[in-house]
C-alpha cells in the first residue's frame, strides 16, 4: 500500500507541472487533491476505464478518461458525482462522492485530459 501511495503522488507531482496549463483554475490542482483525484479514480473506475495518461480501458467502449472532455464539459460531472452516476449498462456500480472528492476527481480529469 505504501507503494502505491509513492507511486500515485509521484505521477501527480510530475503531473502537477501540466495543471496550470490543463486547468481552467475551477477544480484544485494541488498535489494532494491531484493525488486523491487519481485515487479515487484508480478505486472507483479503473476496473474498466483507462485513468491514466497512456493506458488502456479493461472494458470494451470504456471511455478513457483522458478524452472525456472531447464527449462533454468535465463540469456536467459534477451532479451525477454527487447524486450518484448510474448507467444503463448493468455492470457499472453506482458510484457518489463527498463534494471534496468531486473537485478533487475533476480536477484529476482535468489534468489529464489529451489535447
Amino acid at each position: 500500500m505504501a507503494g502505491r501511495k509513492l507511486v500515485l503522488m509521484s505521477t501527480v507531482i510530475t503531473l502537477a507541472g501540466y495543471a496550470a496549463h490543463a486547468s481552467d483554475g475551477a477544480y484544485p490542482s494541488d498535489p494532494a487533491s491531484l493525488a486523491t483525484g487519481e485515487e479515487l479514480a484508480q478505486i472507483h473506475c479503473a476496473t474498466c476505464h483507462a485513468v491514466g495518461t497512456e493506458d488502456v480501458s479493461a472494458q470494451p467502449g470504456a471511455p478513457a478518461f483522458r478524452d472525456l472532455s472531447k464527449l462533454y464539459p468535465l463540469e456536467s460531472l459534477e451532479e451525477p458525482l454527487a447524486e450518484g452516476i448510474v448507467t444503463g449498462h448493468e455492470n457499472m456500480p453506482e458510484v457518489a462522492f463527498e463534494a471534496d472528492d468531486i473537485d478533487a476527481f475533476l480536477g484529476y480529469l482535468t489534468l489529464i485530459q489529451s489535447r
